[in-house]
């Protein structure tokens, strides 16, 4: 390994505690020394829906709970200050007694970072594909269960036109892409 050469690593964290262990190594890099030997720190999250009090709420969580990626330079104290930050467990390491950090290669830091922007893409590209006249079932809210027609797509605000049957009366429906399915 090259003398300044920067390198991913991974940190192992309490499980829940990513986010504070980045905020205080951000803190770290821009107020201490540690700014000489780390340039970035990451924790790849993803978007979810979740019912919650019957209300769905859109949350982000973590895609590898409990481990923190970092870009480094493990040069002078640079190790023993990662090691010692709190909430951090220690480095991902290799077996053997007195292994050293593991290094990820650039292609997989890669691969685990366009996996999250798939699946942001993916959540995002789903609200886009209905067309009109398709025919979905609502999923959520007070027309649960509900099945219509799709009159109207609008894209821009991922909200669709629905014309569903309420007591034998074609009723529209203005709903979001994500209370429906496609039956």
């Amino acid at each position: 390994m090259a003398e300044n050469k920067m390198c991913w690593y991974v940190l192992r964290a309490i499980s829940g505690k990513e986010a504070k262990v980045k905020e205080v190594l951000d803190a770290a890099i821009k107020n201490g020394t540690l700014g000489k030997y780390v340039s970035q720190v990451l924790i790849p999250t993803e978007k979810v829906y979740t019912n919650r009090s019957g209300k769905r709420v859109l949350k982000e969580r973590t895609l590898y709970s409990g481990y923190v990626f970092i870009e480094a330079n493990l040069q002078g104290e640079a190790e023993y200050e990662l090691r010692n930050t709190t909430n951090v467990i220690d480095f991902l390491r290799g077996r053997g007694k007195g292994a050293k950090p593991e290094v990820i290669s650039e292609q997989d830091v890669k691969r685990m970072l366009g996996r999250a922007d798939e699946l942001q893409e993916a959540e995002l590209a789903e609200g886009d594909s209905f067309l009109e006249g398709e025919s979905v079932k609502v999923i959520f809210g007070p027309f649960n269960g509900f099945s219509g027609v799709i009159k109207e797509v609008n894209n821009e605000k991922k909200k669709l036109k629905v014309e569903v049957k309420i007591f034998g009366r074609a009723t529209d429906l203005e709903l979001e892409s994500t209370q429906v399915e496609r039956e």
